[in-house]
């Protein structure tokens, strides 16, 4: 199963857990120091929270979560097919996940990324957001 991801900042993890947990009525999927994310069955959303004061109200990035390494390979030649620019990453440790991806940016710059999540990973790797495909947010 595919879901869009949204990353958002938050100024404080325990509160943005703590409305989001009632929001969806599910607790966190998983829970680090001013990080958490959420796996959502209805609606199918992954919603991941981001502790960053500086930027607290603010979109991070998006993102859709697919199931296999094969989407995110296909997506990826699908999007330098339609002419836009992307930046594959393999075997990226980010936001305690080892991951497979691709990323893209709108027009307006928001970053997204189409990704799979290989493995738990025991460090967090979240950079900041540029309006950059060059950027690896997180996921």
């Amino acid at each position: 199963m595919s879901r869009v991801q949204i990353a958002l900042n938050v100024s404080n993890i325990d509160a943005a857990v703590d409305f989001y947990s009632k929001l969806f009525g599910t607790e966190p999927a998983k829970r680090r120091p001013g990080y958490a994310n959420f796996a959502i069955a209805q609606p199918p959303l992954k919603l991941v929270l981001i502790e960053n004061q500086a930027a607290a109200g603010t979109l991070n990035h998006l993102g859709v979560e697919v199931e296999t390494t094969a989407e995110v390979n296909t997506a990826s030649n699908r999007l330098q097919q339609l002419g836009l620019e992307t930046r594959t990453e393999e075997q990226v440790t980010c936001c305690y996940a080892l991951q497979d991806k691709v990323w893209v940016k709108d027009p307006d710059g928001a970053p997204w990324e189409i990704y799979k999540v290989l493995a738990d990973a025991p460090v967090q790797d979240i950079k900041p957001v540029e309006v950059s495909t060059k950027s690896c947010p997180c996921s």
